[in-house]
């Protein structure tokens, strides 16, 4: 921290996961920030000259200062945009895509100080704005998001404690949280694969992986059936 903030100012980043218009200038912000989900109030940031108003806006990193006094809400005293993700705003399906990962993320934040929501967030939104297909983002989103909220998937051993085995075809079962073998199952070796490096690799390595287009639809519904999002 430079010398000029006090011990009563955290320096922090956040992305705006909320923002609620609040009296006649001010907005309220729920943030996410490495240290988990905060709220504080934007003081006249919505009066024409404020000098926080750019710093707040939605899908972008943001790098702040929050005072806290008394209150548990606290005060944003600066608020300066390091990343603006615009090309989100350019592609209706994206634009949408973000909007419900920040509103999921704001619900599970709020009894969790994971790290890893704040992880998320960063990564979705960079991978959304630099053209990655949304149904690649959003998979990775819910398995990850599945994960950092202490939902357990077994990876490596069928509901009857067998290994999985690639001659096998699996389907996942989700009330044992396991896959079961089915001779007509949807997912093999390759999804199976592919499933383990989401929950352990960042996005920017899984895009890396061959053919991954046409695995995608049976990910994403796998996906959305792990985190509940079905």
């Amino acid at each position: 921290m430079s010398s000029n903030i006090s011990n009563k100012d955290i320096k922090t980043l956040g992305y705006i996961l909320r923002r609620t218009n609040y009296g006649e200038a001010d907005r309220i912000l729920n943030i996410i920030t490495p240290e988990g989900k905060v709220s504080a109030i934007a003081k006249g940031v919505r009066r024409e000259k404020s000098k926080l108003a750019g710093g707040i806006e939605l899908f972008s990193l943001t790098e702040l200062i929050i005072h806290k006094g008394r209150s548990e809400l606290g005060t944003i005293t600066s608020a300066r945009m390091k990343k603006y993700y615009g090309n989100i705003l350019k592609d209706f399906s994206k634009m949408e895509l973000a909007a419900l990962i920040l509103k999921k993320i704001s619900i599970v934040a709020e009894s969790s100080d994971n790290p890893d929501f704040f992880n998320i967030v960063d990564q979705s939104l960079s991978g959304l704005d630099s053209g990655l297909k949304s149904e690649l983002v959003e998979s990775w989103f819910w398995l990850n998001l599945a994960k950092a909220s202490g939902e357990e998937v077994n990876l490596y051993r069928d509901m009857n404690g067998e290994k999985l085995s690639p001659e096998k075809r699996y389907n996942y079962n989700l009330a044992e949280k396991a896959f079961e073998t089915k001779s007509d199952g949807e997912l093999g070796a390759a999804e199976i694969k592919i499933l383990r490096l989401m929950f352990t690799a960042k996005l920017t390595i899984v895009m890396q992986i061959k053919d991954i287009n046409s695995f995608l639809p049976k990910i994403l519904r796998l996906a959305r059936m792990i985190s509940g999002a079905v």
